[in-house]
């Protein structure tokens, strides 16, 4: 089955526009689907992954509001791949400025990967601005995610991905993986600066794609694209993601009584089923969904059914 049988159809934006949020920061926002309908906030995953050219055919046009907007540092934001004042705190107090300067009361809220924990944040922070939430590759920026994907668990299941990650790195600076990628993506100049960008995307791209193609990766690593989510990505990994270890599960009381709904792919190797599990045995008013064929990437049939299908029980939550 291929992909555009699944989602809606393309449609352009009704609305856009850049809204400054201080810091010297301008983030892009734009509004799709039904301006009159309910106010649904879809947030992309990285940190600094941008929005990606599909993001809106997940959801109904005709029912949602859907907004969508670049997180700083990335997509058609402005600095451009900057992590000057660029925290998870920063970042929820956007969605808040946005929401007010969109005059939305109340909206559902969906994310995936990042997107799934910048959700759960913001949701614990203003949980009386959220109507419901559907989630997908749930990440919660605890230790152990971290060090699954980059340093002992994919490894195993990647050995040549891995591989020429860490080769990629002088033998001196392949003990502490994620700082020296870091401190290369922080150096001003391209010519250290990119190599780096694009050696980092193109492993990630070859591990969050159950069925992954040389296409999949090259498109996931083009140069632009990839700095801004490896230098921002590498700088929230370095500051813990700016929240205390394991707050984010600690802290479900402060949604708890919010619906939500999550799908979890079983095979996702970059936000594995675990952290999932775990999540919806701490909110009893959250449902799972376990998708059996598929990785991480959405843009795969069985993932993508998986998600319109949720979107369609969401409404009945709002």
């Amino acid at each position: 089955m291929a992909l555009d049988n699944v989602l809606f159809p393309v449609i352009a934006p009704h609305a856009s526009g850049h809204l400054d949020v201080g810091d010297g920061h301008q983030i892009y926002w734009e509004q799709d689907g039904n301006p009159n309908g309910v106010p649904l906030l879809v947030l992309h995953g990285g940190p600094g992954a941008g929005l990606s050219a599909t993001a809106a055919r997940y959801y109904d046009p005709s029912f949602w509001r859907i907004v969508m907007l670049d997180q700083r540092g990335c997509g058609r934001s402005t600095p451009y791949a900057s992590i000057e004042a660029n925290t998870t705190h920063h970042l929820i107090a956007d969605l808040e400025k946005l929401r007010m300067s969109l005059g939305i009361d109340r909206w559902a809220v969906a994310g995936g990967s990042w997107g799934s924990f910048l959700s759960l944040a913001y949701a614990q922070a203003h949980a009386d601005r959220v109507r419901a939430l559907l989630l997908r590759g749930i990440f919660t920026g605890r230790t152990i995610e971290r060090v699954w994907w980059w340093d002992d668990g994919t490894r195993w299941l990647f050995p040549d991905r891995w591989q020429a990650l860490r080769d990629f790195l002088p033998e001196g600076e392949r003990d502490t993986l994620l700082k020296s990628y870091y401190r290369r993506l922080c150096d001003p100049d391209p010519a250290v600066h990119m190599p780096a960008a694009v050696t980092l995307r193109t492993y990630s791209g070859w591990t969050n794609a159950f069925r992954a193609t040389e296409e999949h990766v090259r498109e996931l690593a083009t140069p632009v694209k990839a700095l801004t989510l490896a230098r921002i990505f590498t700088h929230y990994c370095m500051n813990g993601f700016f929240v205390a270890e394991g707050a984010l599960l600690a802290n479900i009381g402060a949604m708890r009584h919010l619906r939500g709904l999550i799908v979890q792919a079983r095979y996702d190797v970059v936000t594995p089923a675990r952290t999932a599990w775990e999540l919806a045995q701490a909110w009893p008013n959250a449902a799972l969904t376990i998708v059996n064929d598929g990785n991480h990437a959405t843009d795969e049939p069985d993932m993508a059914q998986a998600l319109i299908e949720a979107q369609e029980r969401l409404k009945s939550l709002v």
